[in-house]
């Protein structure tokens, strides 16, 4: 594959230095569709780097610490659990229209003299999440059946991308104006509205203080590393099939940058609005707990109303602890601590799903926030969905699996057909369970790997001197200094220095899952399970299909090479 490329990228280069002209002849009578613009393009990468992990992981993250058929692959299983998540989105969206939202209180029971139990144990916010939205199994080998309102909000959820993507760039690329930029319009609203509550200025606060001494944690680095690789959608594909609709003549170096600052500055943004809610629902539960303490110690000391207030808790309770330890031992008073408050994070479907949603219903007009928000993450979501998609739909096509007679909408119709029959195993009971096994290991190592593989063949395979030359071709300039250490040495050694730090966390302790469980005697914290040993084979699956094809076209390549070279020794 790069020797024939190697030949082309050639013939291009001698057909325009011996005939003067801008874009080779070849590439003129190139019949596939372009972006209709430079900002389309720009747009559409923006979009697919730009997705639910801007929003849902990086805060996150935040918070705790201050080639070609492989990427087919991952793109293919990635969109499976992606969408899925869409569909989660969907069914919150349109619970969010109910006055009062359904999971800002709790059901009542059969009896109707209380509440149902599992909720009461734990919270509505969770109960709704845990037994409405997924009504999960207490074991991912519990597979129940398939949720009807999962799987309809799954079609709808394909359906949707479908008729998005149903002739490649020429539908999304009209898509994308609404779903890379409405994002940016919400987080706005939600940032002006986030500053103006109170405790905003605490989680910004927390946000942006840095605790150095989590540095020092490898899992720190492991973490920023995949995160970035999932924030950019790097060796996924899309970006690759996107960028090769433009014109040979175009700044890739310039596309790079531009992207990679607009991806990044996103996260930052985005993080504001979300701590500073975070902030609000922190600073409210803390409010919460001392007013508990406080009607407990008045009613304890037959004290005057508001004679303790929560400027003078904290003066109240040294006092009484100092006079009566034995009754202020006895009324088993919580301990309130801000920072323990704000220290309460959750990542991806947590953050979403659970804690944003429960600061949510703390806001004045939570409806119309909770019809925002969800709305915000559809977007984004399917905004990246396009990049997975085009993934898949231009290897296929370019690589010549599947015939270029074979009309665009026939093969995107298959491709979401195929996507959505395979995906209804993550609407079983089980389904999040096992949406969490393909997320930990089909997005992660195996982007890694094919990263790697990329850079490492096209410096040390391909040449980086013949690359540098194609890249001066497209942008009338060499590559700097900055690009040329980072392709030969920085990139390599950087990916395998992550690669084996993640292996080496991942063997140092036996695979698990927090399992929801009603009946766990410390519930509603979650059980920790190990995964079966069927399970970890189908995680070691996972990490290996998408890479397996890297070595089988190197095989290939290499016996068609020197069969050829039998037959040349043979005449």
């Amino acid at each position: 594959f790069v020797k024939q490329q190697d030949k082309r990228i050639s013939h291009f280069v001698r057909m325009s230095n011996a005939q003067s002209l801008d874009i080779p002849e070849v590439l003129k009578e190139d019949d596939r569709p372009k972006w209709d613009n430079k900002f389309q393009y720009i747009l559409s990468c923006v979009g697919f780097a730009v997705g639910l992990g801007n929003v849902w992981r990086f805060p996150y993250l935040c918070q705790i610490y201050g080639g070609g058929i492989g990427s087919l692959m991952v793109s293919f299983i990635v969109s499976l659990y992606y969408n899925t998540i869409l569909t989660w989105v969907m069914w919150y969206f349109l619970n969010s229209f109910q006055e009062p939202l359904p999971w800002s209180a709790c059901p009542l029971n059969g009896n109707r003299t209380g509440h149902i139990e599992e909720c009461h144990e734990s919270t509505a916010v969770n109960y709704f999440w845990y037994r409405r939205a997924l009504n999960i199994s207490s074991d991912i080998t519990d597979s129940g059946n398939l949720q009807w309102w999962l799987v309809l909000c799954l079609a709808i959820c394909w359906s949707i991308v479908y008729i998005c993507t149903i002739r490649g760039i020429e539908s999304t690329g009209k898509a994308i104006y609404v779903t890379a930029i409405f994002p940016y319009l919400v987080l706005t609203i939600f940032l002006i509205r986030g500053l103006t509550l109170p405790g905003a200025t605490e989680g910004l606060v927390y946000l942006f203080t840095p605790n150095l001494n989590i540095l020092k944690n490898p899992r720190v680095w492991l973490d920023a590393a995949t995160q970035i690789f999932f924030s950019l959608s790097l060796a996924f594909g899309g970006l690759i099939a996107f960028s090769s609709y433009n014109s040979p003549k175009n700044d890739c170096e310039k596309d790079a940058v531009t992207i990679a600052i607009v991806n990044s500055m996103t996260s930052l943004y985005a993080s504001i609005p979300i701590f500073s809610i975070l902030g609000f629902k922190g600073t409210t539960g803390y409010w919460d707990c001392l007013d508990r303490n406080i009607i407990s110690i008045i009613n304890e000391f037959d004290l005057q109303d508001q004679s303790i207030m929560r400027d003078n808790y904290t003066i109240w309770l040294e006092f009484l602890n100092t006079t009566h330890p034995k009754k202020i031992t006895s009324l088993k008073l919580r301990s309130c601590d801000l920072q323990e408050f704000l220290e309460q994070s959750a990542s991806g479907t947590g953050l979403a799903f659970i804690v944003f949603t429960e600061a949510i219903i703390l806001m004045p007009g939570s409806q119309g926030w909770a019809v925002l928000f969800f709305v915000m993450l559809f977007s984004l979501g399917l905004s990246s969905m396009f990049g997975n998609i085009e993934g898949i739909l231009t290897p296929l096509l370019e690589l010549r699996v599947v015939s270029k007679s074979v009309p665009k909408e026939v093969l995107s119709g298959a491709i979401c057909l195929v996507s959505f029959v395979t995906a209804l195993c993550f609407t079983l009971r089980s389904g999040s369970y096992w949406l969490e096994v393909f997320d930990s290991y089909a997005g992660s190592l195996p982007l890694l790997i094919i990263a790697f593989f990329e850079v490492t063949g096209v410096v040390y395979v391909y040449g980086i001197k013949r690359f540098s030359d194609d890249v001066k071709w497209m942008t009338g300039r060499q590559p700097n200094f900055y690009w040329q250490v980072s392709w030969r040495i920085i990139s390599p050694l950087l990916m395998l220095t992550v690669f084996v730090a993640f292996v080496t966390l991942q063997t140092q302790k036996q695979p698990s899952y927090g399992a929801w469980n009603p009946k766990y005697k410390d519930f509603p914290m979650k059980e920790e399970k190990d995964y079966p040993a069927w399970i970890l084979a189908i995680c070691v699956l996972l990490v290996v299909l998408p890479c397996i094809f890297i070595p089988m076209v190197a095989f290939y390549h290499l016996i068609k090479r020197v069969l050829g070279r039998g037959k040349k020794e043979g005449t």
